[in-house]
């Protein structure tokens, strides 16, 4: 394996940052450049992402990462971006931005999903695309869309590549989240774009996994510090499709949790599965890199506590998480949970008190006290973890052995030990950086600086990553339920 020199812009729905991911006969190093916040703002009538802001940011992040090479006598061989699914900004011919991007979180989808299967029956829809139903799919917030003449949609990771390179392509991992995209046949399903009166081309051509948008224009280059030759690579865009890249497994017999501000929790397979069953537990066949399919559900995931926070924090307290998930960790098994996965749950507002309200809602009552509600949470995830799991066994055919979560919920300690608990396996943790990782990887694979399949690049991970294992505890218990 020889050496190379990357830059990974990876963006979640709260936060981003830039990163350098050095590529040896030693493993991966990341070393972040550059973090910024990201999140949703009120704007022009409904909850918007502040593009110009977070582009700007992008650029900082390049910049620094310019820096950082240089004094290290190093050159940045390419860049590649993965973000959150289903969002995308409208450009006009000249390729201006003509509106800030629509949030998945805005609520203005609710009212398309009638209409949308009142065209396209949702059992066919699932026969093709294989996808979960989820209000806020692309293809219900297009169906909100007015006046698309001249327009291209493009999904947010693919709206920054085209701002850095000017070259249009839809990245496929991302593609297959649109609910406009054939499951088997790996191409966009153009019978559906008709049926909702949208145009075959609304969507630039297709692109795969370590191909090439282009080189960076000039004046992006000149802006952020880089040669022109610098290329824009297509990584897992979808950032759980490079997070699933560098899941350190050693074999195909486990099941992934992406964990951060939501949880993807799935089998990595290698032929969709497109039956009624899957249709009717809302499980996904989203693509993954090399072909692959992330049977996955998206589960609620730590959001639900970020968003606790941030009340606790306007009235006047804040808590240390540490400190909070401890005394999360010392109160009884046993107590109270919610439907983590609730539509219920995925604006922003008092969730604290939303989680009460649902817990109040099962006959139960949650105390007003912060290490309940985090306790609550906790719980909560794991048992949607291990239903999800179980869920997936059975429909997918395949026996999982060992869960693997990564992202920012593998430092979670009472999180990783109650999900082995409530699933009966142990819970391998790490890494963290598993996006940037996967992202950097696919990189490096397109450049020469590593080799082989998915085995291979995990191989990578697996050698070079310090790892936590959790055994279940409560075993006889777990086996009976499971």
């Amino acid at each position: 394996m020889s050496t190379g020199v990357f830059a990974a812009v990876d963006i979640g729905a709260s936060s981003g940052r830039v990163m350098v991911g050095r590529v040896t006969a030693a493993g991966v190093t990341l070393e972040t450049v550059h973090r910024f916040p990201n999140g949703v703002v009120e704007l022009d009538g409904g909850l918007r992402w502040d593009f110009d802001a977070l582009f700007a940011e992008v650029l900082e992040g390049l910049r620094a990462a310019a820096t950082v090479a240089a004094v290290q006598g190093e050159a940045i061989a390419s860049i590649g971006i993965d973000t959150w699914a289903v969002d995308y900004g409208l450009v006009d011919a000249s390729g201006r931005l003509v509106a800030q991007p629509f949030s998945y979180r805005d609520d203005r989808s609710r009212a398309a999903v009638a209409p949308v299967h009142a065209k396209l029956d949702p059992a066919r829809l699932y026969q093709t695309t294989g996808l979960q139903f989820l209000q806020f799919n692309t293809l219900y917030q297009l169906a909100t869309e007015r006046n698309l003449d001249g327009l291209k949609a493009l999904l947010i990771p693919d709206l920054i590549a085209f701002l850095l390179t000017g070259v249009r392509r839809t990245e496929a991992t991302n593609a297959s989240t649109t609910g406009l995209f054939d499951a088997l046949a790996g191409e966009w399903a153009t019978e559906f774009f008709t049926a909702l009166g949208l145009r075959k081309d609304l969507f630039p051509p297709l692109i795969q996994p370590g191909e090439a948008y282009g080189n960076l224009l000039p004046e992006i280059a000149a802006t952020v510090g880089l040669p022109r030759e610098t290329t824009v690579v297509a990584v897992g865009s979808h950032d759980t499709a490079s997070a699933v890249v560098a899941v350190p497994a050693r074999n195909d017999a486990f099941a992934y949790i992406s964990s951060g501000t939501w949880s993807l929790v799935g089998l990595e397979l290698q032929h969709p599965v497109l039956t009624e069953a899957g249709r009717e537990a809302n499980f996904t066949n989203e693509r993954g890199v090399d072909g692959t399919i992330r049977y996955l559900r998206n589960v609620g995931g730590l959001w639900l506590l970020s968003e606790c926070q941030r009340t606790w924090a306007g009235e006047g307290f804040q808590p240390d998480l540490t400190a909070l998930l401890a005394a999360a960790a010392a109160l009884p098994a046993g107590g109270p949970q919610v439907n983590a996965d609730d539509s219920y749950f995925i604006a922003p507002g008092n969730m604290p008190e939303r989680i009460r309200a649902a817990v109040r809602r099962t006959g139960e009552v949650l105390p007003n006290d912060p290490a309940a509600i985090t306790r609550c949470i906790m719980d909560s995830l794991a048992a949607a973890y291990a239903r999800t799991i179980t869920a997936a066994e059975r429909l997918a055919g395949r026996k999982v052995d060992v869960v693997h979560v990564v992202g920012g919920g593998s430092q979670n300690t009472l999180l990783c030990q109650l999900t082995a608990n409530a699933t009966g396996r142990p819970v391998v943790a790490g890494p963290v950086e598993a996006t940037a990782l996967g992202n950097v990887l696919i990189q490096a694979r397109a450049a020469g600086a590593a080799t082989g399949g998915l085995p291979d690049l995990r191989g990578i991970i697996a050698a070079g990553t310090s790892l936590r294992r959790y055994q279940p505890l409560n075993l006889t218990l777990n086996a009976a339920r499971n």
